[in-house]
């Protein structure tokens, strides 16, 4: 029987109906069209829009000034991961993820995709990540003043924390060990390949970040095994989305693929949800209209960055539809918080630099992850391998498209 459904016309003949796959490629170029399109306007009024919200600079100048510039600069950090640096962002993610938390327990049919890979776990692997966070500001804000530049204080938050939740369960003695060994181990590890590799090579920070993570992880899961006070780890530690939670084949179609782009957005903080992902999106538009010198560290390239984020998001999960229908995950969103946004950043808003660092990424990206990932141990989180995967891919790229005519490097 073929995948192609007919339908009839009035007159009783068969009505041409799209092939799915193609459905789905149609779908995502109108995904990716929609967004240039927004990029465009919002780049063109970037000049006439007000200055409601204090700009980046004055913000990282304050960050640690007083008890509510900090506290913004914290939830803030929530939202590194894509490179925006919105405190609206970083509430209105954690809200569209409690909603969607809330929804899925009472059985709604858009709550979405299952966040925290489907574990139910999303409380405490939240728990968790706001308080490394909070442990890494605190232990680590130091070196924003101290330098006078931005300092990778956000790694516990999409890191170390959750994959330990994820990994060992629920309960307040897991929650805060991942916490503790987050800030301990991930953070300072991102400080220091930060400072003393990307700064002076003239590197993306995302390369000293995702370091860090990976770094970090592989040290504090060998921790964990010998920590007396952890319960074993979990059966289904390595899984993504179990199969229960994932729709059948043939609901993986055209609005499954723009569905999945915009919940590849927030996979980096282990929500991987479409609601969650409007509010981080929504909210950070929102702070750019109020003042464009506020989100992604004031550089106004915020346009850019987006549809290079949704470009390489839509080719992902298209390139790799079918390794999404076997296994019911995969590692598309690599992309989305590695090269892509850090070509934009390093060669600025160009077409040349939104396309390369897209394409690169999304071809790249996700097998790298997938192959590293399939090759740790089984107490080991697989995000592990995405962050590697993040780490070599933008450590390879970035140089190589320097040599590139038509990327002149802004770092």
């Amino acid at each position: 029987m073929s995948d192609t459904t007919q339908t009839l016309r009035a007159d009783g003949a068969p009505a041409p109906v799209l092939p799915p796959a193609a459905a789905r490629w149609l779908a995502g170029a109108a995904l990716v069209s929609a967004t240039a399109v927004l990029a465009v306007l919002l780049a063109r009024a970037t000049d006439g829009l007000p200055h409601v919200l204090p700009g980046y600079a004055r913000w990282q100048d304050e960050a640690y000034a007083s008890v509510p510039q900090f506290l913004r600069w914290w939830i803030g950090d929530a939202t590194e991961a894509q490179f925006y640096k919105s405190a609206p962002g970083g509430i209105c993610m954690i809200a569209g993820g409690w909603l969607a938390h809330t929804a899925a327990r009472r059985g709604r049919r858009w709550a979405g995709f299952p966040l925290a890979c489907g574990s139910g776990l999303w409380p405490w692997l939240l728990y968790s990540a706001v308080l490394g966070l909070l442990l890494s500001d605190l232990a680590w804000g130091w070196t924003i003043p101290a330098t006078g530049r931005w300092q990778p204080t956000f790694v516990p938050f999409v890191s170390v924390p959750p994959a330990v939740v994820l990994v060992y369960g629920a309960g307040w003695s897991v929650a805060v060990t991942g916490a503790v060994l987050g800030a301990a181990l991930a953070t300072p590890a991102a400080l220091v390949v930060t400072n003393f590799f990307c700064q002076p090579l003239h590197l993306p920070n995302v390369i000293g970040c995702v370091t860090g993570m990976w770094a970090g992880a592989l040290l504090a899961f060998l921790v964990c095994r010998h920590l007396p006070w952890m319960p074993r780890p979990l059966p289904a530690a390595r899984t993504g989305e179990p199969p229960a939670a994932v729709p059948g084949r043939d609901e993986f179609g055209a609005g499954w693929v723009v569905r999945r782009v915009l919940a590849d957005f927030t996979e980096a903080q282990f929500h991987g949800n479409e609601l969650a992902s409007a509010g981080l999106i929504g909210a950070t538009l929102a702070a750019y209209l109020l003042n464009p010198l506020t989100p992604v560290y004031g550089s106004t390239l915020l346009p850019a960055l987006l549809t290079a984020q949704v470009l390489a998001g839509t080719l992902g999960v298209l390139l790799y539809h079918r390794r999404w229908v076997a296994a019911g995950w995969y590692p598309t969103f690599v992309p989305v918080v590695s090269l892509a946004p850090a070509v934009v950043l390093t060669y600025g808003g160009t077409v040349q630099a939104v396309v390369a660092g897209a394409v690169g990424g999304a071809v790249a990206g996700p097998p790298l992850a997938a192959l590293i990932s399939r090759r740790l141990p089984a107490d080991f989180h697989p995000f592990i391998g995405n962050v590697a995967s993040m780490a070599v891919c933008t450590l390879v790229g970035v140089p190589l498209l320097g040599l590139l005519p038509g990327f002149v490097s802004t770092l």
